[in-house]
C-alpha cells in the first residue's frame, strides 16, 4: 500500500508533541496525514479520546492507517474493536507506555485506560520499542506486541523515541513506517 493512497491519522500521546516532534515533522511532510486533537492533553480521559479519534476517523474517505506514540499506542489498542474494520488498514505503534508499571508513575490518573488491552488487534499492527524506554521495558513492549498479534521491532537505546531523547526527525521511523506500508499491500 502507498502512503499517498491512505489518510494517516497520527494519534499522539500525554502532554505537549512540540514541532519538532517526529510525528509533528511527519504531519509537515505528508499532506495525507492529521494529528488527532485532543480537548485536554494533561488530563487523558479514554472515552473523550477515543471519541476524538473515532470522529477523525469519520472524516476520511480512504483505507487509514493509525499511528500512534506513548500513550496514543494504548488508545488505538482500547479502540481497535470499536474502529470500522473496513476502514483501518493497520497501526503503527512507537514507544507505547506501560501505565500498569511500577515507576515512574505516570503524570495522571491512569484508572481510566488500565487494565491494558491484550486481545489481538483486529488489523495489521507494528510495534517500534526501545530497550532503555522509561515508559516502558523492552520485555513488556515485546510481550504487547505478541498479544495483540503485532511485529515487533528493536529500536536500540533510543529512550522514549521522542524530541527529549534526540528522535527529533527519526529518519529510521520512517523508513520502519515505509517498509510497513509496503507490507499492507
Amino acid at each position: 500500500m502507498k502512503i499517498s493512497d491512505t489518510d494517516i491519522l497520527l494519534v499522539p500521546g500525554y502532554g505537549d508533541t512540540p514541532s519538532g516532534h517526529w510525528m509533528m515533522r511527519w504531519q509537515a511532510k505528508m499532506a495525507n496525514a492529521w494529528v488527532v486533537e485532543q480537548k485536554d492533553w494533561f488530563q487523558p480521559v479514554r472515552t473523550v479520546w477515543q471519541e476524538a479519534l473515532e470522529k477523525r476517523l469519520e472524516k476520511t474517505s480512504r483505507p487509514v492507517v493509525l499511528v500512534g506514540h506513548s500513550l496514543g499506542c494504548i488508545l488505538i489498542a482500547h479502540a481497535a474493536h470499536t474502529l470500522p474494520k473496513d476502514k483501518v488498514r493497520g497501526a503503527f505503534l512507537v514507544a507505547l507506555t506501560d501505565l500498569e508499571r511500577d515507576a515512574p508513575k505516570p503524570a495522571f490518573d491512569t484508572g481510566n485506560f488500565v487494565p491494558l488491552p491484550h486481545a489481538p488487534l483486529p488489523f495489521p499492527a507494528h510495534v517500534v520499542a526501545s530497550r532503555n524506554d522509561p515508559h516502558c521495558a523492552y520485555e513488556r513492549a515485546e510481550s504487547f506486541a505478541k498479544d495483540w498479534g503485532a511485529t515487533f521491532q528493536d529500536a536500540g537505546e533510543a529512550g522514549h523515541i521522542n524530541l527529549e531523547s534526540g528522535r527529533g526527525p527519526w529518519p529510521e521511523g520512517m523508513m520502519s513506517f515505509a517498509y510497513f506500508m509496503k507490507r499492507l499491500g
